[in-house]
C-alpha cells in the first residue's frame, strides 16, 4: 500500500529544499528534480 504525502520545494540560495511537514523530514539539491529525488530517498 503506498500512502500519499506532501512534498514543498522551495528555491533557496544556489538550489532547492524539499520538506515533507507528516514526517518532519527535509532534503535538498542543486535542481527541483534532485531535491524531489532526495526527499524521496530520505523517506
Amino acid at each position: 500500500m503506498q500512502k500519499q504525502l506532501t512534498a514543498i520545494i522551495e528555491k533557496e540560495g544556489d538550489g532547492y529544499v524539499s520538506f515533507c511537514p507528516e514526517y518532519d523530514i527535509a532534503s535538498q539539491g542543486g535542481t527541483v528534480e534532485e531535491a524531489k529525488n532526495n526527499l524521496h530517498e530520505a523517506l
